[in-house]
Order: structure tokens, then sequence, then C-alpha cells
């Protein structure tokens, strides 16, 4: 198993825009991204670390590996 980097939502969100993932509203301190093709709709914590089992869980509901989500850091 990979080592999850410790980072924010904001960073969380431009790498996710790196792969199409748009922000389309954010309400309170949660962000709603989506990406168009294929469709898929994520939310993201807008916090200052994210919890290591969050975004392990947010890259998988992106389609991603913890690799890939490293190299787009």
């Amino acid at each position: 198993m990979s080592h999850l980097p410790r980072i924010s939502g904001q960073e969380c969100l431009k790498a996710l825009q790196k792969v199409g993932f748009a922000l389309d509203r954010q309400r309170g301190s949660h962000m709603s991204i989506v990406r168009e093709d294929p469709f898929k709709a994520l939310t993201i914590p807008n916090h200052r670390e994210l919890d290591a089992g969050m975004l392990r869980a947010i890259i998988r509901a992106a389609g991603l590996t913890v690799e890939e989500f490293r190299d787009l850091l």
C-alpha cells in the first residue's frame, strides 16, 4: 500500500482538475466537483488537511490509483 501525501482540500482539487474535474459548486466547507467524460461527481471537504481515509476514498472514487494521484501533485 502506497503512502498517502498530507494535503489540503484545495491541493486535492488542483490535482483532480488536471484529469478533467471542475468545481461545480461549494456549500460551506464542501466542494462539489464534476467530470463530464466519463461522468463522475465527487465531494471534497475544503479542510486544511484531509484525513488519510477520506483522501483514499476520494482517489478511489475518481478512478485513480494512489501512484497516479501522487504524480498529479
